[in-house]
């Protein structure tokens, strides 16, 4: 059977992954699949593994709580951005189905604007454990979160989106190695 820790970091590999996919831009240009999104679903159910590895207290039960939220809403984002990409050369239909979105906010805000969001904010929540005993693994957690979003909704930058996504994912690689780096660095 696979080891938690590992799910973890093949979670944010693919998640990584996803979003070298997206900071290259159109993605309707994927012909056959819609790779980024798989890749972005199959991180994002991976990643809720870290639920289970970091330490059993208060904070990491609201922070387990707050990660299953932000799976769930990317479960339904990617869901609806797979129903985006197969309208393929249908600009028309696919503005149709953005335009109800949009003025849906029972479906815009949770799978959409908000919630995805949390997804971050839970594994931001875990690292808050470790600010005192690995504070650069968690301040690259707590602050390449926000970053991801903020290079895409304000700055709308792929590059920076993507720079931002390496750092929070490194960051969370750091902290589920942290006993591993501190034994060596003993020795």
């Amino acid at each position: 059977m696979t080891k938690p820790k590992t799910l973890c970091l093949l979670g944010l590999l693919f998640f990584v992954i996803s979003y070298v996919f997206f900071s290259q831009g159109s993605l309707s240009q994927q012909e056959h699949i819609d790779l980024a999104h798989w890749f972005n679903l199959i991180g994002a159910v991976l990643l809720i593994n870290f639920n289970n590895v970091f330490p059993k207290n208060k904070l990491n039960s609201i922070a387990s709580v707050l990660t299953v939220i932000g799976v769930i809403a990317h479960i339904g984002l990617c869901t609806i951005d797979f129903i985006m990409w197969s309208f393929g050369d249908d600009n028309a239909g696919r503005n149709a189905l953005s335009e109800q979105i949009s003025n849906t906010p029972l479906i815009l805000v949770p799978f959409v604007t908000v919630g995805p969001s949390f997804l971050f904010v839970g594994l931001a929540a875990h690292a808050l454990n470790f600010i005192k005993s690995n504070t650069l693994s968690a301040l690259m957690v707590i602050l390449g979160g926000p970053f991801v979003g903020i290079s895409y909704f304000v700055w709308d930058s792929g590059i920076i989106m993507l720079i931002s996504c390496m750092v929070f994912a490194t960051g969370l690689a750091l902290l589920l190695y942290r006993k591993e780096e501190k034994a060596l660095h003993n020795k």
